[in-house]
């Protein structure tokens, strides 16, 4: 019997480290550093700005990285194009940041 559960224990962590979780970024299990488009076109604008969140132990988060706060930051009042920032450790610290571009 304690055979059997140690075999469900077993493949029950490898089902979970195996399962692929649908995510609108690419999500690195160690590090991640990358940046994604969200709309507009990739044309130079006349004002940028931008708006972080961060996360701890991904127990705690904090910040307002909104398209609003984003333009606020940036005197964009015309949006023209939004990207995304993402920097994660480990799922320690995590910094998500908003980027507006536009006039």
């Amino acid at each position: 019997m304690l055979r059997v559960v140690k075999l469900a224990g077993v493949g029950a962590c490898a089902g979970i480290l195996m399962a692929g979780c649908g995510t609108s970024i690419p999500v690195g299990a160690l590090y991640t550093d990358v940046k994604v488009p969200v709309s507009g076109n990739g044309k130079h604008h006349s004002k940028t700005g931008e708006a972080s969140c961060t996360s701890i132990l991904s127990l705690i988060a904090i910040g307002d990285c909104s398209v609003e706060a984003a333009a606020k930051a940036g005197g964009v009042s015309n949006i023209k194009s939004v990207d995304r920032k993402v920097v994660n450790y480990l799922g320690i610290y995590g910094r998500y940041t908003t980027v507006v571009k536009g006039d």
